[in-house]
């Protein structure tokens, strides 16, 4: 079983909840329709690793930068960035035949997570970004997500039950695309304009 890191603590979550299609920018450059209600699937334990790679099984892997939060206690307790790996090719053959996304999404290595930061309730806005060898690339904003933080927790919590060390993902901005190798990812979260993290991956060989 993966885990991830608050702070100190070691935290073994059971699932990835993630939100999709939350920011309309995103929504746009995929050619998606503005969904009436949150759209959410989750990623299961094994689909976590510290590794990022461009391809899983011959299938380009695709990037979506994503605010995250960890639960304990049935709320978020630490924030964080991830990336949410796509098989973009895959996900759109399934999507044009109504099919589910898990092919697409849940696979073995299809997240990868920053340590996470205590949360605290001066944290009201948050912003982060993903450079791509030096150059910026998603510029996310909870200012502009259609579902904020505390409506998604909320909302998931009304049919799912979240254990400790679940992570929640909150969607990505405009930006997505391949994962070439040997790239270098930097990912940087702000709080109230105050820099809480950054984190860097070297995409590595199959």
């Amino acid at each position: 079983m993966h885990s991830i890191k608050l702070v100190s603590e070691e935290l073994t979550p059971s699932k990835v909840v993630c939100v999709g299609r939350n920011y309309t920018a995103h929504i746009a450059e995929l050619n998606n329709e503005t969904p009436d209600q949150m759209v959410l699937f989750n990623k299961p334990n094994s689909a976590i690793t510290n590794t990022l790679f461009a391809a899983h099984n011959g299938d380009t892997l695709h990037y979506e930068t994503e605010l995250s939060f960890v639960v304990k206690d049935k709320k978020f307790a630490g924030v964080g960035l991830g990336l949410d790996l796509t098989k973009r090719t895959v996900q759109s053959k399934l999507k044009n035949k109504g099919l589910p996304w898990e092919r697409a999404k849940a696979f073995d290595g299809s997240v990868i997570l920053t340590d996470f930061v205590a949360l605290t309730d001066a944290m009201k806005h948050f912003t982060f970004e993903l450079k791509i060898n030096n150059e910026v690339i998603q510029r996310g904003d909870t200012h502009f997500m259609l579902h904020n933080p505390d409506s998604i927790l909320q909302e998931i919590s009304e049919f799912m039950s979240l254990e400790d060390g679940d992570v929640i993902m909150t969607g990505t901005p405009s930006g997505v695309g391949e994962v070439t190798a040997k790239s270098i990812f930097a990912v940087a979260l702000y709080a109230n304009d105050q820099c809480l993290l950054e984190h860097q991956w070297q995409v590595s060989k199959n």
